[in-house]
């Protein structure tokens, strides 16, 4: 029995699981696509992808590690979080999952406000006002990462399926 299929068809899935996962907070979508493509290479035994262009996706992959952090951190800095909104933000992602698409999008954001509240003792309407906004600041952080990480993901897919096609 030929695996290769059986192995093309498991990367295939890798990178589509990868995709969900650039929007999906609780799956690490970048890295599973790499996996993909390593597998589709090895299982090509490396003919049409080869080292420079697997090291060329590692380097976008830990790329889009450092993104995802740095995108959510300036968001959250841009309005002055403390580190408990920055947390809540982390553990509302997480929390968010169990609640569909709009539990991904709210989450973050209640998050970083309960966060922000947690930080400041008290209820006013100045802190309400204050941890609304750092939960909206932290918010578009996050909607900037996953866009930068997508944009990542298709460029990773790009330069995979140029080196694909284009060598012989």
């Amino acid at each position: 029995m030929q695996t290769e299929p059986l192995l093309y068809a498991l990367a295939i899935l890798l990178v589509v699981v990868g995709l969900l996962g650039t929007v999906l907070p609780a799956i690490p979508g970048i890295p599973l696509i790499f996996a993909g493509m390593l597998l589709a290479a090895w299982a090509d035994g490396f003919v049409h992808v080869g080292g420079l262009t697997l090291g060329l996706l590692a380097l976008l992959t830990v790329l889009s590690l450092l993104v995802d952090f740095w995108a959510t951190a300036m968001g959250a800095r841009r309005v002055g979080a403390s580190r408990k909104a920055l947390a809540g933000a982390v553990i509302g992602t997480f929390a968010g999952i169990f609640f569909g698409i709009p539990g991904i999008f709210v989450g973050p954001f209640a998050g970083a406000m309960a966060g922000e509240l947690l930080h400041r003792r008290r209820i006013g309407a100045s802190d309400l006002g204050a941890a609304t906004r750092v939960g909206v600041g932290t918010w578009m952080g996050v909607v900037v990462a996953v866009a930068l990480k997508l944009m990542l993901a298709f460029a990773m897919i790009g330069v995979f399926a140029l080196s694909w096609w284009t060598t012989r």
